[in-house]
């Protein structure tokens, strides 16, 4: 009964700096889920759940996305995990939150919401047809250079440990969980000056930088977790199901973002981490009579989405690239990234 799209693709549209520059388009829809990239001695077709070219709208993306039935399976007890992965600038924040730079004064169009709060909104219309029957709350970590750290909590941010235990696998000591019985609470939590708990938003926490590629470059992983438990009568079990949206930092070369310092340092994190999950997911597209032992503990991410990768969970795989060809490189490589996770399959 699961129909969600294991692997998405979004081509985002060239930018202004790269049409300027004399950019060639090289990367192509050709309708039915292929796109096909053509450049001086590459030439290669690749083939996905669905394609979403630049002109397709955030709420298109969202319905053909298969986020519907992702909250639906979430509220009914299944572990729902969302990311979002290619190279620095390619559209990956845009696809999860809209636009950037949010506020009260100046709120984003409904139009440009991203699939974050679409599915907030969803789950919220189950909540509110299923009466006092769900309990509703969030976590929001990043992981920065290797630190996992609580983007909710009060005060500077600190690094949180990372434990293991047989019954949840990996999880985050410590980290702060709100409840939210509104769009507005969350969406507060993520994006605007918080009405409750004097809580930071989380998203104006996380780190950022410029360089060349991206203005507004995340220099981490970002996992938004919602947790979703069923209150249910006495005489039966509860449930609790999660949708987990993760933000992964793009990969990125330093050659072409002229990160010296602390932007390199961070570079080399996040690549080494992305590496690490690339080949995670290269053993788990193996057939099951291949598979080696996955490690999962080489990064603080794999050991974070272990159970989202190959475990028990349903996941969803957002795959952005650009079509300039200047970028033809990584987009080659997210396009080979995303071709093997879609021969990932896990067990919900």
């Amino acid at each position: 009964h699961l129909r969600v799209p294991p692997t998405l693709l979004r081509v985002r549209p060239l930018t202004c700096a790269e049409t300027r520059r004399g950019d060639r388009r090289v990367v192509h829809s050709l309708g039915d889920g292929t796109v096909h990239v053509s450049a001086a001695r590459h030439d290669a077709t690749f083939g996905f759940s669905a394609v979403f070219d630049a002109g397709a709208s955030q709420e298109a993306v969202f319905e053909g996305s298969g986020m519907r039935q992702l909250v639906e399976l979430a509220t009914d007890g299944f572990s729902c995990t969302i990311f979002a992965f290619g190279q620095t600038g390619s559209g990956k924040t845009y696809t999860l939150m809209g636009p950037l730079g949010q506020s009260e004064a100046r709120p984003a169009a409904p139009a440009l919401l991203g699939l974050m709060q679409r599915s907030f909104a969803c789950l919220l219309e189950h909540s509110r047809s299923r009466g006092p029957g769900l309990a509703l709350s969030a976590s929001y970590l990043e992981i920065y250079n290797e630190q996992v750290r609580d983007l909710l909590s009060p005060g500077p941010p600190c690094a949180l440990s990372l434990r293991w235990s047989k019954t949840h696998g990996f999880y985050v000591e410590n980290q702060l969980r709100v409840d939210f019985e509104s769009l507005e609470a969350i969406v507060d939590l993520l994006l605007q000056a918080p009405l409750q708990l004097s809580i930071p938003a989380g998203s104006r926490r996380r780190r950022t930088s410029a360089h060349a590629l991206n203005g507004h470059s995340s220099r981490s992983h970002a996992l938004l977790t919602i947790y979703i438990r069923s209150r249910a009568p006495s005489a039966c079990p509860s449930k609790q199901g999660t949708l987990c949206f993760v933000d992964l930092a793009g990969s990125e070369r330093v050659k072409d973002t002229g990160s010296t310092g602390e932007l390199s340092v961070e570079a080399n994190n996040i690549n080494r981490s992305l590496l690490a999950l690339g080949h995670c997911i290269s053993l788990l597209a193996k057939p099951q009579g291949k598979r080696t032992h996955i490690p999962y503990r080489d990064s603080k991410l794999t050991r974070l989405l272990a159970r989202s990768l190959g475990g028990s969970g349903v996941t969803l795989m957002v795959a952005c690239i650009s079509p300039s060809s200047r970028c033809l490189s990584e987009t080659l490589s997210t396009l080979h990234y995303a071709s093997r996770a879609r021969r990932v399959t896990t067990r919900p």
